[in-house]
């Protein structure tokens, strides 16, 4: 397969940066454009499946609302779902460059439509936020896991009423610090948690061996590599909303990806935030971890 690249610039799942702002994630895929990585994908074979634009950024949850720009999330979900459809219609392999993480309901939606599929959730936090352990869960984008696992509301755990769009026993999460919040829950509530410390400590081969002894399992019809670039150490990747120290470098996460990708049936990349990063520097690292981590994305299935 080669790869189908979709930019989804949405920022509809974040919280205001300030006051009187909104978040820069928005601007991540003509970011990633601008220092090569689209250039880089196409000499390879990508072709390129155009843009699921999100609606209008409002910065406050709306009166019997869950979830802020709840409705806007919704729209954009439907559409990008279409929109990984279709470039797995077209025999590709589908590429989602994010935006933030709350694009993974899209892409969730498109594969529970196709069949049962796994997910390897690489993040550096857990993303696990629910009703049930928080008192005011309305940010998709720190929700994300505990949405497509059947965790979250309704409005948004069970679009289409397709519930759960992942099966909990078929997601994995990688890469959140040891002092995660939800680490427990977590480790109760979905297959795996593999901290990012046990990535460092234990290798990619051997942590890449144990993911897809889970997610690439005979009942499953393939699995989804979701990529939160604040899986990386603060000090290579600053640009992002929750930068924490105790992550990987880019080479241990570009050899991870690379025993994942090429199995995996598509992939999205997500927080990724140029304003955070006005020289280019920290655009340059994710375009690098992507055309080398991705560089093989579902070339055995």
């Amino acid at each position: 397969m080669q790869i189908g690249i979709v930019s989804a610039p949405t920022n509809l799942g974040l919280r205001p940066p300030a006051p009187g702002t909104v978040p820069g994630t928005s601007k991540a895929p003509e970011a990633l454009r601008e220092v090569g990585l689209h250039s880089v994908l196409a000499s390879r074979g990508a072709r390129e499946f155009g843009v699921v634009l999100p609606g209008r950024y409002e910065p406050d949850v709306l009166p019997n609302d869950v979830l802020r720009n709840e409705a806007a999330i919704l729209r954009h979900t439907r559409a990008l779902a279409e929109r990984v459809d279709l470039v797995l219609d077209a025999g590709h392999a589908p590429l989602v460059l994010g935006g933030d993480c709350s694009l993974l309901v899209g892409a969730a939606l498109a594969l529970r439509r196709h069949g049962r599929f796994g997910l390897v959730y690489l993040d550096g936090h857990g993303d696990f936020r629910h009703a049930g352990n928080d008192p005011e869960p309305t940010t998709l984008g720190g929700e994300a896991l505990a949405a497509v696992t059947g965790h979250h509301d309704p409005v948004i755990s069970d679009v289409d009423g397709l519930a759960p769009l992942v099966a909990p026993a078929d997601a994995v999460q990688v890469g959140c610090r040891d002092d995660d919040v939800f680490l427990d829950e977590m480790r109760r509530e979905i297959a795996a948690v593999v901290p990012a410390s046990d990535v460092i400590s234990g290798g990619a081969a051997t942590v890449a061996e144990r993911i897809t002894a889970i997610v690439d399992r005979e009942e499953l019809d393939g699995y989804w590599l979701h990529l939160d670039i604040d899986i990386l150490d603060a000090r290579w990747m600053p640009a992002v909303d929750s930068p924490d120290p105790g992550g990987l470098s880019p080479d241990q996460l570009i050899e991870l990806l690379a025993l994942l990708a090429p199995c995996a049936i598509g992939a999205d990349v997500t927080i990724f935030d140029p304003d955070l990063d006005p020289d280019g520097e920290h655009a340059r690292t994710v375009a690098r971890v992507i055309a080398e981590g991705f560089a093989r994305l579902g070339a055995e299935r």
